[in-house]
């Protein structure tokens, strides 16, 4: 478990679901350019920076090359991270075939499965959302064969101009592949990102948890001291949680 202490100055931020490059690159600039400068205003006081996944529609690593654009954002995170403030990256469901990019190149690293954090001696888990809790079969099923070795093996052996605009494709056109659901709430009840926490706090307490992947910004009280938090999307909501002394804090980026 990694442990954050927060000062009373500073503040660990939230963001999910930018999608960047959908439904085309020059579509999704003004949403890249406005995330930009969400970076460059919360570097003054962020203590961390949590981005919880499908930064990208589709991000596929080879050996030695990676999607081109996106220059923008990655180099204002190199900057954040050059800066001393860290950054924890989780896989979302369009950016799970990331490898070690990241880590190598900008010293951020990289999550594929929930995390347990301490910050200011809360708990959290934290992770993108994808797969987790009851129902979606489907999709699980096909998650299971996107990650299986063997698979990413065959597809690294496409031309990467071939591999990113069949993978650019399916990302933006099949939903069983994105795995999106409606962005509407389902009730409490009919939430299984809800019924997933409600199931881990029979194993163990957690103060907060965080996700992204459903697209919309919720703050649901779990009971026994317990929140779960949705950050919403950079597509509709431009929504972002903020964690300062002992209280989590969910809004939208104007």
């Amino acid at each position: 478990m990694i442990t954050i202490n927060v000062s009373d100055t500073k503040k660990v931020y939230f963001a999910s679901d930018h999608h960047l490059g959908a439904p085309t690159p020059e579509a999704s600039l003004p949403r890249e350019q406005k995330f930009v400068a969400w970076l460059d205003l919360i570097k003054k006081d962020a203590e961390a920076l949590f981005i919880l996944g499908d930064l990208f529609d589709f991000w596929f690593e080879y050996k030695t090359v990676v999607p081109k654009g996106f220059v923008r954002v990655l180099g204002k995170l190199a900057e954040i991270r050059d800066s001393g403030i860290p950054i924890y990256f989780f896989v979302g469901n369009h950016d799970l075939w990331m490898r070690d990019y990241f880590e190598k190149e900008l010293d951020i690293p990289v999550y594929h499965k929930p995390q347990e954090f301490t910050i200011n001696e809360k708990t959290f888990l934290i992770g993108h959302g994808d797969g987790l809790g009851p129902g979606d079969k489907g999709y699980k099923r096909m998650k299971k064969v996107f990650t299986f070795p063997l698979f990413q093996w065959m597809f690294r052996w496409l031309h990467p101009d071939i591999g990113m605009k069949l993978g650019h494709y399916f990302s933006v056109k099949n939903k069983m592949i994105s795995g999106d659901e409606d962005a509407q709430f389902l009730g409490e009840d009919n939430e299984w990102l809800v019924q997933y926490c409600k199931r881990k706090l029979t194993e163990k307490h957690y103060d907060y948890f965080v996700f992204g992947h459903r697209h919309l910004p919720l703050e649901i009280d779990l009971g026994t001291n317990a929140m779960y938090i949705n950050l919403g999307d950079w597509i509709t909501y431009f929504t972002f949680g903020t964690f300062s002394k002992q209280t989590f804090t969910l809004q939208p980026f104007k």
